[in-house]
């Protein structure tokens, strides 16, 4: 069945739709998302909220709210419990982000200048802990205790995921059951919780929400397991910027890729990203590597069984109405270019 499904994925991987395209159905609800996360954000706190509307002008894709709306219409109305869902989780994504911005050092975020470099770090941690208090604040103002706790074990695990991968970077013993367990927690969760929360919003089913859940799950390592591909790309995304690479993650890509090499080789590429500032030839010796060892390849389909698991569950659900276009966005999550 599986594989079926990765035929199809394959099959349809030049004629996928834009995410405009597939979001249509759900346009008005965003545009009123969008209008409830604004009012929760308001403040009168004159920096904060200069930093709040300059916050708001970074729209990115709206990938983790349309999950929430796109799981719901599946099996009940988008109503007031999917804004408050999508906008705690908004919140909480929003708040992770300016935080890993600052433990990064990262100078720019979705082509802006990001909050740290405008604003130093402190502002950068203090708006996070912000944000992160009204995640909390909006779910116990409308009593979604359910969604409060679903969401809070998501940022547990988002945060044990960070940690596990700095440790694990120092040591240098990434391995792939690692690595799945790390982008489980750090992407996954929270992706998850976006299809759990969606269905908890509209129907008492356990059997939906916790399929939702692990289609969640699925969706996200997919979604992760792509990010880690763009490092290693050459023309198909643009220039990759090759961070992972340079901050020495060792991600899928390469672990595949080590896995087939020759023990010599291996150490030759372990050494090479070991080093704190690497030449970019050093950098161009690695991307070969992984293109040379099929890395990309054993990468990719393994990002595409995860898309396959999460479609072929789809199809065992009650679903009433949008199973396309959610099939349609899993594939714009495994075939996007940036």
């Amino acid at each position: 069945m599986a594989e079926v499904a990765t035929q199809q994925i394959s099959d349809k991987a030049n004629k996928q739709p834009s995410l405009k395209e597939i979001t249509s159905p759900i346009q008005e609800n965003l545009t009123t998302f969008r209008t409830f996360f604004k009012d929760e954000l308001r403040s009168d706190v004159f920096v904060l909220d200069q930093i709040i509307q300059y916050l708001l002008r970074q729209k990115g894709k709206e990938i983790r709210p349309t999950l929430v709306f796109m799981t719901a219409r599946m099996f009940g109305n988008v109503d007031k419990r999917s804004f408050v869902a999508a906008t705690m989780i908004e919140l909480l994504h929003t708040a992770t982000l300016i935080h890993d911005d600052v433990v990064d050092e990262s100078d720019l975020r979705r082509d802006f200048l990001s909050i740290n470099k405008l604003w130093k770090n402190k502002a950068g941690v203090l708006l996070g802990d912000f944000l992160l208090s009204k995640g909390l604040l909006v779910a116990l103002d409308y009593k979604e205790y359910e969604l409060l706790h679903v969401l809070s074990d998501a940022v547990r695990k988002m945060s044990e995921g960070e940690l596990r991968q700095l440790k694990t970077s120092k040591l240098f013993n990434m391995t792939e059951e690692r690595y799945f367990q790390i982008i489980s927690e750090k992407t996954a969760s929270l992706i998850s919780a976006c299809c759990e929360c969606g269905a908890i919003a509209v129907t008492d089913d356990k059997e939906v929400i916790s399929s939702m859940r692990e289609i969640g799950m699925n969706i996200g390592i997919a979604f992760q397991i792509k990010d880690d591909l763009f490092d290693y790309g050459i023309d198909d995304v643009g220039k990759p910027t090759r961070n992972d690479i340079q901050e020495r993650k060792v991600t899928l890509p390469l672990i595949k890729a080590l896995e087939k090499a020759p023990v010599t080789e291996q150490w030759k590429i372990r050494r090479l990203m070991k080093k704190r500032k690497k030449k970019s030839a050093n950098v161009n010796e690695i991307v070969n590597f992984v293109h040379e060892y099929d890395g990309l390849k054993a990468a990719e389909e393994t990002m595409e069984n995860y898309a396959s698991m999460a479609l072929t569950s789809l199809n065992n659900l009650p679903i009433k109405t949008g199973l396309k276009d959610f099939e349609d966005l899993i594939r714009f999550i495994i075939n996007r270019k940036k």
